[in-house]
């Protein structure tokens, strides 16, 4: 049996909870990690605030012991009839110093304990240049305990005091006599002193002895606390961590006055104002998330669920058959437009489904409609060349067929054409036709010849051909200046050829297999030569197996026949003209195959043009300026002679005139002009070509010149200028399309 579904409300409710309970694990979580860093940053700032503070106290208790010993020695010194070394000597051992200078009002030491100072100047020194301060006015300065810049080994604390008789006097001692002057101080400072509720200070002196501690542990090694001075050094004075007595604490050193100064608080205190605040939060958010979920899911259910099984009983009732059905959930604007969706839906399926059939018959009209837009369409495709005409037509048997044709240039003078047949009828014919056309479009204009096109396009068809469809193709290349013909056959019917004589014969080479039959097919290429006047019919199975009622064939025979008869026809006319006798044979039978045709009949070209050059523009009398440039830019590349280029540009002038004020009058419309020089001789040769109303400007009477200006008819001079300026002037109606030609040689 297959497993029940959950309703709506159970799996809302399911994913409510989890929803919920994950917000409220982050939440936890972010809040958890906050606190946390806020403890310790709290502990940090209690470390450092009592460090601070300890320095500092260090600092003053030998600052002012140091200073004391100096203004002392100050005294005896002004009250001295005579400073020299043997009175600071007699000084030095008095007060248990280590160094005793006096410094004149220059900066120069001038008498001292050791006589290699005399002489020294204090402002040559970094240490010793920041008592010049008692030079400036100040009464004392003392410098903190430091090692000696002359000797890095030797630490020692400096203190100075103004002289009432000018200059002043530098006192300075050693590690022994400093330590001993602030050890009683020291001792003190610690006992009394936590960080904390059970933090503790350490102070140690150089050699890593306690020298204060609240546990009473002064004389002993300060690795007793479980702190290593070196390792504490290494964190300079960061924070780091360590068990102090035995204690997981927070812990900052720092070096002061020759003595190490170590904060230590238990990480367990530090943690527990954060335990504090995360349990309170955490119980606060319990309580919002539980009536958060409850609330939500409360509403849900009464505003979303209940609808929803309300619209889903309506809809049950449509899908059983029930189209008069209608859904009436109204109580929220959703449901509302739900509602009246449902409905409309409901309608247009009614509509549907009466309309399926003319539906789908017009999605057959519009296939044809595309696959017919993707064959070429416009004839004459290429009205300025002059070496060939060609005329393609395609009637399928179906609204879609597989059959079609194609023709293109590759190269200035390379034209490709091709007539293809694909197997089967309908929409799958039409879908392998779009992608057939493609691929051998594709590699021909890649500059493959035309074996290698369709080797190419076989194997590229066999891939994933699993409707095992195929297409037959015969591939022509011709090269319009010499009539050079290249081709080759994919199982395609031979095409005709028509002489110029007016006789007519197949063009037959070894056709290969079709397209997408077998992968590893190789094609092989020939070639034939068309004279000027011979012309190439091809044409797809339609043709020569159409069928009458009595079941005979149309046949080779029949084509040859009608092609033979139709001699003197243009290229349309001869495709017209089969068509017509197919028709007439075929009677009454219905068409059980795409018809598809193409003619291509070559002339001989003289007088070659080249340099052809093509604009559209607007048929409006502003536009005749820019007409006249774009010849000109022409003409000017071969040095046309002026005289010739100014009567061009009149008749320009003329002809684009009467194009704009006539063609599409009262309305608008577009005019293509197109240049080209012509050879043998030289020349140019204009095209205008309009889809304005017919009128051939040629075929007015032409203006008596002799009557005067008040007796002859108006217009009519504009076209007799230009027929007497230019060497030919033709026109012709092609195509819904007016078309004027003028050539004017140099």
């Amino acid at each position: 049996m297959a497993k029940a579904k959950p309703k709506i409300s159970q799996s809302f409710q399911r994913w409510l909870l989890v929803l919920v309970t994950v917000a409220f694990l982050v939440t936890t979580a972010s809040l958890w990690v906050i606190q946390d860093r806020l403890s310790e940053r709290n502990a940090v700032n209690l470390l450092e605030i009592n460090v601070l503070d300890v320095r500092e106290d260090i600092a003053d208790a030998s600052d002012e012991n140091l200073l004391e010993l100096t203004r002392l020695i100050a005294t005896d010194l002004d009250e001295a009839a005579l400073v020299d070394g043997a009175l600071l000597m007699d000084l030095m051992s008095r007060y248990d110093v280590t160094e005793i200078s006096c410094v004149g009002s220059d900066g120069l030491i001038y008498a001292s304990t050791s006589l290699s100072f005399e002489g020294y100047d204090m402002a040559s020194g970094s240490q010793s240049a920041q008592f010049l301060v008692l030079l400036e006015g100040a009464e004392s300065f003392v410098q903190s305990y430091q090692p000696i810049s002359y000797d890095s080994s030797i630490s020692r604390k400096y203190a100075g005091v103004a002289l009432e008789r000018g200059g002043f006097v530098q006192v300075g001692y050693g590690a022994q006599r400093f330590q001993r002057d602030i050890d009683e101080f020291v001792v003190g400072v610690t006992r009394n002193r936590h960080v904390g509720e059970s933090g503790c200070i350490i102070i140690a002196d150089e050699d890593g002895v306690i020298v204060s501690d609240r546990f009473g542990n002064e004389g002993l090694g300060v690795e007793v606390s479980g702190v290593s001075l070196a390792e504490a050094a290494s964190f300079g004075e960061g924070v780091f961590s360590a068990n102090v007595y035995g204690e997981p604490s927070y812990c900052m050193h720092q070096f002061a006055e020759g003595y190490h100064v170590l904060a230590s608080m238990p990480k367990a205190e530090a943690a527990l104002s954060r335990n504090v605040s995360v349990a309170i939060i955490t119980a606060m958010q319990v309580l919002v998330f539980v009536a958060l979920f409850i609330m939500v899911f409360v509403l849900v259910r009464r505003q979303v669920v209940s609808n929803i099984y309300r619209v889903n009983d309506s809809l049950s009732a449509i899908s059983k058959g029930e189209l008069d059905t209608v859904v009436d959930v109204r109580s929220h604007v959703e449901f509302d437009d739900l509602s009246n969706d449902i409905n409309a839906t409901v309608d247009t399926l009614k509509r549907y489904i009466a309309d399926a059939e003319a539906r789908v018959d017009a999605e057959l009209t519009l296939a044809k409609a595309i696959q017919h837009s993707a064959l070429p369409s416009v004839f004459p495709p290429y009205p300025h060349r002059r070496e060939f005409d060609i005329w393609a037509s395609m009637r399928t048997a179906k609204e879609v067929g597989g059959d079609f044709y194609d023709f293109y240039f590759v190269d200035e003078d390379v034209l490709v054409f091709l007539v293809a047949d694909v197997s089967g009828k309908g929409i799958p014919a039409a879908m392998f036709m779009m992608q057939s056309k493609t691929l051998l479009k594709s590699y021909a204009e890649s500059g493959m010849s035309v074996d290698e096109v369709l080797t190419c396009a076989n194997e590229k068809l066999c891939e994933g051909n699993d409707a095992d469809m195929f297409v037959t193709v015969w591939l022509g290349c011709l090269n319009v200046s010499t009539g050079r013909l290249e081709f080759a056959n994919a199982g395609h019917n031979p095409p005709v050829v028509r002489h110029a004589d007016g006789s007519v014969e197949l063009l037959k080479a070894r056709p290969g297999l079709v397209l997408a039959g077998m992968e590893g097919i190789r094609y092989r290429r020939f070639e034939h030569g068309l004279a000027p006047g011979d012309a190439l019919f091809l044409y797809t199975d339609g043709v020569t197996e159409a069928t009458n009622v009595d079941d005979e064939l149309y046949g080779e025979a029949r084509l040859l026949s009608v092609l033979e008869r139709s001699a003197g026809l243009d290229v349309w006319g001869v495709c017209e003209a089969v068509e017509a006798d197919v028709d007439a044979f075929v009677g009454e039978a219905p068409q059980f195959d795409d018809i598809t045709m193409l003619h291509l009949e070559y002339h001989a070209v003289i007088g070659k043009e080249a340099h052809v050059r093509e604009i559209t523009l607007s048929a409006t009398v502003e536009n005749v300026w820019t007409a006249t440039e774009f010849v000109n830019e022409l003409l000017e590349q071969v040095e046309c002679p002026l005289k010739a280029q100014m009567q061009v540009d009149v008749a320009i002038d003329e002809l684009f005139s009467n194009i704009a004020k006539y063609a599409y009058a009262p309305g608008s419309g577009e005019v293509t002009v197109r240049a080209g020089l012509l050879d043998d001789p030289r020349g140019v040769e204009v095209v205008f070509e309009d889809e304005g109303v017919a009128f051939d400007p040629l075929a007015a009477a032409a203006p008596d010149i002799t009557l005067s200006a008040e007796d002859r008819e108006v217009g009519g001079l504009g076209i007799l200028m230009v027929k007497r300026t230019m060497d030919e002037v033709s026109y012709e109606r092609r195509e819904g399309r007016n078309v004027m030609t003028i050539r004017k040689r140099f």
